[in-house]
């Protein structure tokens, strides 16, 4: 959870605060420091169902009014100090039912997001493609009108919780040019819906290759209007990006108790290894850096939630800054811990490849940077 003094900035609210507690009792009595059993789709659905049962879900994907972009924040944070997996599936809870949250009819509303927030269903947003990553407007999976339906056919690869979702939000090409993307709700049982392969990562969750092979979708399951497509998968991204960055720094909180804790006990030369002033610089340039991320995160998160407009440039300086601030953080964490951080299954070594993803999911940095420039740009023009 963000830290105590954390929640005394102006950015939190009393429910923010109450929610803090209760994510990091309910995260220290249910969450498993160790590695999951190696049956990641089992594991999965376990914590689904658990934040279903527990309550925290709503906050991903509330049936009533918008996402509070700093409750999700908080969650993210939290439970990302305790298990690098459990953080992604909450994640994913949210973003792949986003673009039905913030854009969809009320029927879908109705039929997708109470199930998403029980626990009872599993979301997936399938956008990227092997083409059409950063790039959008390349997107070649195609949506071709058919009487009352759409007929999908087309690729997509890198999709979070490919083979686990109950239903994808799937952007499709309905005309040239980049007005015309739609995004529509696939049930993942529907006929044509393939998991072609299954992706090993760094940081274990469940990544594949969905194929779609003639997929009918009837009309009333498209989430916005012909062409808006892309402003639906970018609103939702303007959304969740901060969060990403939250996530990121509770990553780096945990890899910053595991070093202090190290040094304070770790003896050499005679001395602890805080005692050296070398080890000090480290930790204080570490925890420096956890607040000038948390400053970012949670200053983007206040602006969307009391402002309601973009917060392009400010979510992207958020998710740029603190998951490279956290790839340096966990760096020094291993350091400190020497040859123990390199153990395979320790937990600064988890964490060096948990974060290693964050810096490219939801656009890599150098992305970020591109639309930090822009943004700068245009307000000079």
């Amino acid at each position: 959870m963000p830290s105590r003094s954390h929640l005394e900035w102006p950015f939190f609210e009393e429910r923010h605060r109450v929610l803090a507690d209760e994510a990091a009792r309910w995260a220290s009595a249910h969450l498993a420091t160790a590695p999951h059993d190696g049956n990641l789709d089992q594991e999965c659905r376990r914590l689904v169902a658990a934040y279903g049962d527990a309550g925290f879900l709503k906050h991903a994907a509330p049936r009533e009014g918008a996402i509070d972009v700093r409750a999700v924040c908080i969650c993210r944070e939290t439970f990302a100090q305790h298990s690098g997996l459990a953080e992604f599936v909450f994640a994913m809870q949210g973003l792949g039912s986003g673009p039905i949250t913030l854009f969809g009819s009320d029927a879908l509303r109705a039929e997708y997001l109470p199930r998403v927030a029980s626990g009872k269903a599993i979301a997936a947003f399938a956008i990227s493609e092997r083409e059409a990553g950063s790039d959008l407007g390349a997107i070649a999976t195609t949506a071709r009108a058919d009487g009352s339906d759409f007929v999908l056919d087309g690729e997509k690869t890198w999709i979070s919780n490919a083979g686990v979702a109950d239903f994808y939000v799937v952007f499709a090409r309905t005309s040239d040019g980049p007005k015309g993307i739609s995004a529509f709700v696939v049930d993942a049982d529907a006929r044509g819906v393939v998991v072609r392969e299954r992706v090993d990562i760094c940081a274990p969750h469940p990544l594949g290759t969905l194929g779609l092979e003639g997929v009918r979708v009837p009309a009333s399951k498209r989430v916005s209007e012909n062409g808006r497509g892309m402003a639906v998968a970018l609103g939702t991204l303007d959304v969740f990006r901060a969060t990403v960055g939250a996530a990121a720094l509770g990553l780096a909180r945990r890899a910053l108790a595991e070093a202090t804790a190290h040094a304070k006990s770790r003896r050499a030369f005679g001395t602890t290894l805080s005692e050296f002033q070398l080890v000090r610089a480290k930790l204080a340039d570490m925890a420096t850096a956890i607040d000038a991320a948390a400053l970012l995160v949670y200053r983007a998160a206040w602006i969307k939630d009391t402002q309601a407009g973009r917060v392009t440039r400010e979510a992207a300086m958020a998710k740029a800054f603190a998951t490279e601030a956290a790839q340096r953080v966990i760096d020094d964490a291993v350091q400190i811990l020497g040859a123990l951080g390199v153990v395979a299954g320790s937990k600064v070594e988890t964490l060096y490849r948990e974060i290693r993803p964050l810096r490219i999911y939801e656009g890599a940095t150098d992305i970020q940077r591109l639309v930090i420039a822009r943004s700068l740009l245009e307000d000079d023009a």
